[in-house]
């Protein structure tokens, strides 16, 4: 008798233990509304959902060159008769209006992506249009593969250039060291060349530029083998990430793509720490055709229920460390790990959005800074949903750069509720975390929302109104424009 109610009982614990995942889980997909947000005529915004602004129009580019080049031409002759602004837009994955100017003209250039591979260089010729996940396609045919890009393949290439984006590719400077050259039309329609050996300043100034240069059109990128990788993982307590790193990360010449993850759940706040790896290993890569996406979706709602919730995010953390624990030793394709899209943490709640803020800290204030802002996010309303870090190396392409020696980038992702008083709270939340980044000697990056204010932004790009000076050597009519730009320059 008492061995029957001891089954009982564990079958009890054991159906208890797995019902209040699964509720959790079936919730999270219930209380969501799976209506895009509507698109008001004459209105554009970007990812942060936060910026609607009236527009005089929007122009979606060819995909053709030929065609491209005239219609552009038409455009700009048409901004200048009638004293608009002109902003460049991609996938608009910034958040601080950076591709819209109100009442201006918007130039999507999503359409355009070209490409052509020159295989005896490993040069990929691409349209400034193009995403990502276009490129990652098209090179996998031919077993290539991106050189640098960020986590998710949702990005322009366009766009990448012009916040120069970093990748977690191992111990590699931003994008802006795989790009060779570029084609650029200026305000007066002039199609320039940029390098390191022709137009330098203005290839340096557009490489983080913002679209304040001009209109990037064609792209020559470095490219390399797609190799097949095996995942590893380490599971550690936060005040030895450093010490794992390099036994891990930086002695390990097999390592090729690499991100670190902080727990952030109130349990054990900041104290758990994951490196997550990959190492090359000499065997024929998968082709992207036989990439199972299954589960992708199960993903994105385990990611979606840590919002708000607590016991969200201690689920996520145990899923997430026993899914490493079970894939530890699987073979990928460099090209199915860099082919993730950002549908994967997709926010589908039409009354909130997700805000991005990234921190480049160098190596020597790395604990001290994670130890700053633990205080300053636990007191905070704002809900924080992961950080990811990861190494930069010395940027010496972009005018704007915010890695001037090896620095760690802290991404952290914020889920803000579409309210004045939210609105009001990330604005000291962003300024705190800012003056901590100072305190730390480290930077900020700047495509997000414009919260900082102008003094306090110098103080950390003491470079940023000698930048603004090309922009207006370079075009003195101040024809493209953003509110990055307007926020930001000197009256």
């Amino acid at each position: 008798m008492k061995k029957k109610h001891l089954i009982i009982t564990v079958a009890f614990l054991i159906t208890s233990f797995l019902a209040i995942p699964t509720i959790h889980i079936l919730k999270t997909k219930w209380s969501e509304t799976d209506i895009e947000p509507k698109n008001i005529k004459g209105y554009v915004d970007d990812e942060s959902h936060l910026n609607c602004t009236k527009i005089d129009s929007l122009f979606l580019a060819p995909n053709n060159r030929k065609e491209l080049i005239k219609q552009l031409r038409e455009i700009l002759k048409y901004a200048k008769k009638n004293n608009l602004k002109v902003s460049i837009a991609g996938a608009q994955h910034s958040m601080g209006g950076h591709t819209i100017t109100e009442n201006g003209v918007i130039i999507n250039m999503l359409p355009y992506k070209e490409m052509e591979l020159d295989t005896i260089n490993d040069i990929l010729t691409i349209g400034s249009g193009a995403l990502w996940k276009d490129a990652i396609a098209f090179l996998d045919k031919y077993n290539k593969s991106i050189a640098i890009m960020q986590a998710f393949n949702s990005f322009s290439i366009g766009g990448s250039l012009s916040v120069n984006g970093h990748g977690w590719q191992k111990n590699l400077p931003p994008v802006s060291s795989s790009v060779i050259s570029f084609t650029l039309m200026n305000a007066d329609g002039e199609i320039i060349t940029c390098s390191r050996k022709q137009n330098v300043e203005l290839f340096k100034s557009v490489l983080g530029g913002y679209g304040l240069f001009g209109i990037i059109l064609d792209v020559n990128l470095k490219i390399v083998d797609n190799t097949a990788l095996e995942y590893k993982y380490v599971k550690m307590n936060t005040n030895n990430y450093l010490e794992y790193y390099e036994k891990f990360v930086s002695n390990n010449p097999d390592a090729e793509l690499v991100f670190g993850r902080l727990r952030v759940s109130r349990k054990k706040f900041l104290e758990e720490a994951t490196l997550n790896f990959f190492e090359k290993r000499n065997l024929k890569p998968n082709s992207l055709e036989n990439t199972d996406n299954s589960n992708v979706e199960f993903k994105r709602i385990i990611f979606r229920g840590s919002v708000d919730s607590e016991y969200g995010k201690r689920l996520r953390w145990d899923l997430e460390t026993s899914a490493n624990k079970v894939s530890i030793n699987n073979i990928y394709s460099r090209n199915e790990i860099l082919n993730d899209d950002v549908s994967l943490i997709e926010n589908k709640d039409t009354g909130s959005t997700d805000i991005l803020h990234e921190y480049f800290i160098p190596e020597r204030n790395f604990y001290q800074f994670i130890e700053d802002i633990k205080p300053i996010l636990i007191d905070s309303d704002i809900d924080l949903l992961n950080i990811t870090i990861r190494r930069v190396e010395t940027d010496s392409d972009s005018y704007m750069n915010y890695a001037r020696e090896p620095v760690y980038g802290f991404v952290l992702l914020f889920n803000q509720k579409k309210t004045e008083e939210q609105e009001n709270k990330m604005i000291k939340l962003t300024n705190n975390l800012v003056d901590i980044t100072i305190s730390n000697e480290g930077t900020y990056y700047l495509p997000y929302r414009l919260h900082v204010d102008k003094n306090k932004m110098r103080k950390v790009y003491p470079q940023a109104d000698d930048f603004f000076k090309l922009k207006l050597k370079y075009d003195s009519l101040e024809l493209f424009s953003n509110k990055f730009y307007e926020y930001y320059k000197k009256e």
